[in-house]
């Protein structure tokens, strides 16, 4: 891979010595976060997030409650009420794609008649084009390996092409969330296709997006040299974009599109937020973390149906000694989901038929045999036993490798979905909300005079 040569990236032994400092200086003493009641991480100490706010976009239920007491329940995941899997059991009995139509429940809080859906996919097709030269004067330039950076600078360089950037009001929020959402996939595929080029050497290759075409079916077009897709690949691509379009409310990059609206920022500046938040390795991107597991896995395990040999690895991977040595298996187990994530129950059912029309019915099943390893595993080694199931990153990661999508594109296909429910929650913010969202933090800090420069020692 080629990389720019220049100074910008050096740490001098000056930095390092100041990042010592810094993290000498800067330590908090873990029993203070008790002695105080701190919410770490605005959760409890079950784990429970704090309650922070109210939504209609979307819940997550975990557990059954009678009176006071609360039991483990298979999870469940509801868009403005309504069931996923009602939703997504609908939208296949009719052999249809439902992305757009999940984005009009999420965006509108009910269901679209067939000509009020007719009409919004007209208006995403008509906002699905960037500004003139964009993709040359932006997209084309500075090209990098990290795609959601990409993203990132291409959602705030948009701001300078709109008029009225900075206005707040709804009309004008929603014209821009409804742009953005139409053009989230063009962003991401010619992001891709700019660093393929001119960082890997390959082929440069644009497509311009089909107006008549559904968003998954549009990602594959681009994306492909020759454009060609299955109706199965399209239709489950269409499964993983409505999964993941929003989830709960309470979700990092959620949160932090509520706090950015809070404070009256513009749209560009709130998304690009939600964007930084979703990059990160503990959040969006933990599918590739996923992929990447299984690659070692499969250079370790010489018989990857032999369940002691594969239990031996998991093991490994627990004790720190396995994979990139975290400790984890990547896929299994939610903050939020106890007994299943029902996101990973409907992906794995997708998944098991896209893996015959591939040829990759072993690999499938190795998948399968370390989730049903994995959960007894960990209770072993952790002595966790309200019992731990695969998560949507499990097999969502699967189902990109199945597809021959790039790792680049695992967290921007999670961004294209996600800007449904993060431009439901502005939108619900600015209707609703009416302060700015400041949590308040206790110092602990010891009080010292001031020394005069003179008077200072190293």
């Amino acid at each position: 891979m080629n990389k720019r040569k220049n100074n910008y990236s050096i740490i001098t032994q000056d930095v390092v010595e100041l990042a010592e400092l810094a993290i000498n200086n800067s330590r908090i003493n873990p029993d203070l976060y008790e002695r105080f009641n701190v919410k770490r991480g605005l959760r409890d100490v079950n784990g429970n997030g704090v309650l922070t706010g109210l939504t209609e976009i979307s819940e997550i239920q975990a557990f059954s409650r009678e009176g006071d007491l609360t039991t483990p329940a298979e999870g469940k995941l509801f868009y403005r009420g309504i069931d996923i899997e009602q939703i997504i059991a609908g939208i296949m009995k009719e052999k249809r794609f439902g992305f757009e139509e999940v984005t009009y429940l999420l965006l509108y809080g009910t269901l679209p008649s067939a000509d009020q859906l007719r009409k919004f996919t007209n208006i995403l097709a008509g906002y699905r084009t960037l500004p003139t030269n964009f993709v040359r004067d932006v997209i084309m330039k500075a090209p990098t390996n990290d795609m959601m950076n990409t993203l990132s600078r291409s959602v705030l360089t948009l701001f300078a092409y709109d008029n009225n950037a900075n206005d707040i009001s709804l009309p004008n929020v929603m014209r821009q969330c409804l742009q953005l959402i139409a053009n989230f996939s063009v962003l991401s595929v010619y992001g891709y296709q700019a660093y393929s080029h001119y960082i890997q050497g390959n082929s440069l290759v644009i497509h311009t997006p089909k107006p008549e075409l559904s968003t998954a079916e549009n990602i594959l077009y681009m994306l492909r040299p020759d454009c060609k897709y299955s109706e199965m690949e399209a239709h489950i691509l269409d499964v993983a974009l409505i999964l993941h379009a929003e989830h709960g409310g309470g979700n990092n990059s959620t949160f932090t599109t509520h706090v950015v609206t809070s404070s009256g920022s513009d749209t560009y500046s709130t998304i690009a937020a939600a964007l930084s938040s979703l990059k990160g390795p503990k959040h969006g991107g933990a599918n590739i973390k996923v992929i990447q597991m299984f690659e070692d896995m499969k250079k370790n395990i010489h018989d990857r149906k032999n369940e002691k040999e594969v239990k031996a690895y998991l093991t490994a991977l627990l004790n720190k000694q396995a994979f990139d040595k975290a400790g984890l298996i990547y896929g299994m187990g939610h903050a939020v989901y106890s007994l299943s994530d029902p996101r990973a129950n409907i992906l794995k059912t997708f998944v098991s038929k896209l893996s015959e029309e591939k040829g990759m019915e072993e690999e499938f099943q190795f998948y399968s045999l370390v989730e049903k390893l994995a959960p007894g595993v960990i209770a072993e080694e952790r002595k966790i036993y309200k019992g731990v199931g695969a998560n949507v990153d499990f097999y969502s990661g699967l189902v990109y490798h199945m597809l021959g999508l790039p790792l680049e594109l695992f967290t921007p296909i999670f961004a294209i979905a996600r800007i449904s429910g993060w431009s439901a929650h502005r939108t619900e913010e600015l209707i609703n909300g009416s302060k700015i969202i400041r949590p308040a933090y206790m110092s602990v800090a010891k009080r010292q005079d001031y020394i005069p420069l003179a008077d200072r020692t190293e």
